[in-house]
């Protein structure tokens, strides 16, 4: 591949990251958006961190995408004076944070004791503590102790298969998503998404607040996996959680739901993001295992747009190797990746902008252009490129800042901000002038060009050109 790097790294800010001028090395090494994990931080610490994402995002000239991921309706326990060990074989009565009683194992929300049945599993922290529900009374249930290990304050709590009477938005969610949007956040993560319908209804909030952000959705419960196309074409992005995944649907299932998640969302122009644990013992060390290395190098072979790091770079101890990582390993393993030519037949009553698209291409690739010239509006004509995985750079032009932060998680996309043009040869001429002065192509190289002759219209692509800088 001809680029530096087309795979986009997502990094969750933290104590970390946040730590002296961290947050800009962290760019500087090749992190393309970060993400703010309302279920943890305070309002003030979201807010610093945004604050200074956006002043990294000046300093070095480089859109940056800003994600709010929302804390959905996890069951989590409740606050414990201290970590409490459970022995396998001994009994646990789990109850509803505000009835428990001093030695039960507070959960919230309460609404969990009205779904457990004897037989229900419960795992706490990703299936590291497995409890088997034998009775229950009320919101109380008697477990039995399967999986020993040491339970602590608001750890995650899953209960696989069973739905959680409760709504996709909870009371925190609605006050941390007017907060994140007034940040100006680009991206809002919808988590334990169920349904199409979660997302058309974040949507609504959204477009309500007159913001310009996307959704992201989550996977990571059974529900999301049984409706996962409808929720592939409501959403902008889709996020493979795999922890709370994992512990859903089993381990062994994850790797090709992964897969099926990523073709999906790639067949539809959507950014997909490979997430959790992907480097989980660089929180702690300074080098991967080879085992997650191969996992990265999996996770993009597969054609994930994104791949994102959690605790590594949030409270880890060495972010920046972990960020350096994943740059090295994408770099190692994206030239075996190949061109995904799929021109459409007219049977298939493509659109004119995913024809054309498509078309440019193929362009492209037999003439060997330097580059990949996209004018756009939202940023969509070029989600629309990057879902063939062209081998050369796709530059994606706009006069509209969010639509550049938006591109910035987009594969292979490198955005750029130029003035509102009046014409179509205006907009090429300064398109081909923005690449030159990025040093993304030099004068005499060859570079092809697509875009709308009705300037500065959402959705007008009709005209391919080839042309030299």
């Amino acid at each position: 591949m001809e680029n530096d790097r087309s795979t986009k790294i997502v990094a969750t800010i933290g104590p970390a990251s946040n730590e002296g001028d961290m947050l800009a090395r962290l760019v500087e090494a090749g992190v393309d958006a970060a993400r703010l994990n309302f279920s943890h931080g305070t309002h003030a610490d979201h807010e610093l961190s945004a604050t200074r994402v956006r002043e990294v995002q000046a300093s070095s000239g480089r859109p940056l995408a800003l994600i709010a991921d929302l804390q959905g309706p996890k069951i989590r326990v409740g606050d414990l004076p201290a970590p409490v060990l459970l022995e396998a074989g001994t009994e646990v009565v789990i109850a509803g944070e505000e009835s428990a009683k001093p030695d039960d194992l507070p959960i919230a929300p309460d609404a969990l004791g009205s779904v457990l049945l004897p037989g229900h599993d419960v795992l706490v922290d990703d299936g590291l503590v497995r409890l088997r529900v034998e009775k229950v009374e009320g919101r109380r249930a008697l477990c039995r102790v399967v999986t020993s290990g040491v339970v602590d304050s608001h750890k995650g709590v899953n209960v696989p298969g069973v739905p959680l009477p409760v709504p996709s938005l909870t009371a925190k969610d609605l006050a941390d998503l007017e907060f994140a949007l007034g940040l100006g956040v680009d991206y809002v993560a919808l988590s334990f998404v169920r349904s199409q319908d979660d997302v058309a209804a974040l949507r609504g909030r959204i477009e309500a607040a007159g913001s310009k952000a996307w959704v992201i959705a989550k996977i990571e419960l059974k529900e999301a996996v049984t409706a996962l196309e409808a929720i592939l074409d409501e959403s902008d992005a889709v996020m493979i959680a795999r922890g709370d995944l994992g512990v859903e649907i089993g381990a062994a299932e994850v790797p090709l739901l992964q897969k099926r998640i990523i073709i999906g969302a790639l067949d539809r122009a959507k950014p997909a993001i490979t997430a959790t644990q992907m480097l989980e013992s660089m929180i702690h060390r300074p080098e991967p295992t080879r085992a997650e290395a191969s996992d990265v190098a999996n996770a993009i072979l597969d054609g994930t747009s994104a791949l994102m790091l959690s605790a590594e770079t949030a409270v880890g101890e060495y972010p920046l190797e972990a960020v350096t990582t994943m740059v090295s390993i994408a770099r190692a393993v994206e030239p075996s990746l190949g061109y995904r030519h799929q021109l459409p037949a007219a049977s298939e009553h493509p659109t004119v902008g995913r024809a054309m698209s498509n078309a440019s291409c193929d362009l492209a690739e037999a003439l060997g252009a330097k580059a990949i010239l996209v004018p756009t509006f939202t940023g969509k004509t070029a989600s629309a490129v990057a879902r063939l995985r062209p081998r050369r750079p796709i530059v994606a032009l706009t006069h509209v800042t969010t639509s550049a932060q938006h591109m910035a998680l987009e594969w292979g996309v490198i955005p750029l901000e130029l003035p509102e043009t009046a014409d179509v040869e205006d907009l090429w001429s300064r398109s081909i002038e923005a690449a030159r002065d990025a040093g993304i192509v030099v004068a005499g190289d060859r570079v092809v060009l697509t875009a709308g002759t009705a300037v500065n219209i959402p959705g007008s692509t009709n005209v391919i050109k080839v042309d030299i800088a």
